[in-house]
C-alpha cells in the first residue's frame, strides 16, 4: 500500500507572468500495473521549462508544473513493476511515455517512438495532461523510470536526467571515446555536460564560447582547448579538419552565426549535431551545400536519450565521479531561477529541492 501521496506544484497560470508560479494542485497519471508513484527530492531547471513557460516551443496546457530532471523515492509500485520496489531512489527525465510496441521502441530507440509523451505539457491517450517536476510527486511507466546509482548523490544526478542524457547520447552514438576529437559549442547547462562527459569518455575536447567571463570555469571543468570565439574571429582556421563530432548546445542562433565556420572544422564525414532547440522562430542560420562537400560534413540532431543510454550514462558518472556544476534552491524559489536562466546568469545548472511536503 502506498503513502498518501498529495499532487501539487509550483504551476505557470499566467504566461504574460512566466515567472510567477503559483501552488495549484493537479490530477496524476491514472496508475496502472506498470506504474510507480515516486515522491520528488530534487528536480533541475532546464531550458526547455524556460521556452515552454514563455510559449517559446507554442502554448503550455494551463495550469502547467514544467521540469523534467527529476529524482525521487518510490512510494508505490503497480503489479506488473518487475524493476522497482517502496523505497528505491530513482530519476524521470524529460519523456514519460511511448507506444513500447513499435519497431523503434522495441530498439530502444523508445525515445524517437512516434507517439512519445513529454513529461509536462503532453497528454496521455486518456487525455490526462501530464505535470512535472517541481511538484511534490509524479507517476510513470517503469520503462521512463531510471535507478540512481549509490555513488551519485541525487542533487547531482536530477540534471543528468535531460541536460546529461541530451548531449550523451550522441556523443556515445558517434563514437565519442579515446583518440577522438569533440567540439563542443555553447558553454552553458547542456555544454558543460557536453565537456564533462566528453572527457568521461576520454576524448579530446574543444571548447568555443562566445563570453570571456566562462574561460576560466571551461578550463576547470577540463576541456583540453578553450576558444572564445568573440575576440578570435578566424577560430576555425586553425583547426580545419581537426574535429570528428561537434555537439551544438546553442539555443539561440543569429543570422550572422558562421555555420560554415564549424562545419569547416569537421574531419571527413564529421558530425555536426545540434541538441540545442531554439524558439519555434529562431531558425538555423542559412548554410549551403558548398559547406558540406569539402569534407563530407553531416548536419544532424539528436533527441534525449534511451533509458538503455541512461543507464550507461549514471553508471560512467558514477565511476568517474562526474558532478555537474550546480546551485541549490528551494523549489519556492523556481521562478527566480528562471528568470536567471533567461538572463543568462546560471552557473551552469539550478536544482530546486523539495518544500511542498
Amino acid at each position: 500500500m502506498s503513502q498518501s501521496v498529495q499532487f501539487k506544484g509550483y504551476a505557470l497560470v499566467d504566461p504574460s507572468k512566466w515567472s510567477d508560479l503559483q501552488i495549484r494542485e493537479f490530477k496524476p497519471k491514472n496508475f496502472e500495473p506498470e506504474d510507480v508513484e515516486i515522491a520528488i527530492t530534487h528536480c533541475g531547471v532546464c531550458g526547455s521549462d524556460l521556452h515552454t513557460v514563455t510559449q517559446g516551443w507554442g502554448e503550455s496546457k494551463l495550469p502547467l508544473v514544467v521540469g523534467h530532471e527529476i529524482v525521487g523515492t518510490i512510494t508505490r509500485i503497480g503489479d506488473k513493476v518487475s524493476e522497482f520496489k517502496p523505497g528505491d531512489r530513482v530519476g524521470v527525465g524529460a519523456q514519460i511515455g511511448s507506444c513500447l510496441s513499435c519497431r523503434r521502441c522495441k530498439m530502444d530507440y523508445e525515445n524517437y517512438c512516434p507517439k512519445s509523451i513529454e513529461t509536462y505539457n503532453g497528454e496521455y491517450p486518456d487525455g490526462v495532461i501530464t505535470q512535472g517536476g517541481y511538484s511534490t510527486a509524479i507517476r510513470a511507466h517503469e520503462r521512463f523510470v531510471f535507478p540512481i546509482p549509490d555513488g551519485l548523490e541525487s542533487r547531482h544526478a536530477a540534471s543528468m536526467l535531460c541536460a546529461g542524457l541530451t548531449v550523451y547520447s550522441p556523443m556515445k552514438t558517434y563514437g565519442t571515446g579515446p583518440g577522438k576529437t569533440v567540439g563542443v559549442m555553447g558553454i552553458g547547462g547542456l555544454g558543460h555536460y557536453a565537456v564533462l562527459f566528453a572527457k568521461a569518455l576520454g576524448a579530446k575536447v574543444y571548447a568555443f564560447t562566445h563570453d570571456a567571463t566562462k574561460v576560466e570555469d571551461i578550463k576547470k571543468m577540463g576541456a583540453d582547448h578553450v576558444i572564445n570565439t568573440s575576440e578570435k574571429k578566424d577560430f576555425h582556421k586553425d583547426l580545419a579538419g581537426q574535429l570528428d563530432i561537434i555537439i551544438s548546445t546553442r539555443d539561440t542562433y543569429s543570422p550572422e552565426t558562421p555555420l560554415g565556420d564549424y562545419l569547416s572544422m569537421l574531419f571527413v564525414h564529421g558530425k555536426f549535431i545540434s541538441v540545442g532547440i531554439p524558439n519555434a522562430d529562431n531558425p538555423f542560420p542559412q548554410i549551403h551545400p558548398f559547406d558540406l562537400m569539402p569534407n563530407g560534413a553531416l548536419v544532424g540532431g539528436s533527441h534525449i536519450g534511451s533509458k538503455k543510454e541512461c543507464l550507461e550514462m549514471l553508471e560512467l558518472a558514477a565511476k568517474k565521479g562526474v558532478k555537474p556544476w550546480i546551485e541549490e534552491l528551494p523549489m519556492k524559489d523556481a521562478g527566480a531561477a528562471l528568470r536567471s536562466l533567461h538572463d543568462n546568469k546560471v552557473r551552469y545548472r539550478y536544482v530546486l529541492t523539495q518544500d511542498l511536503v
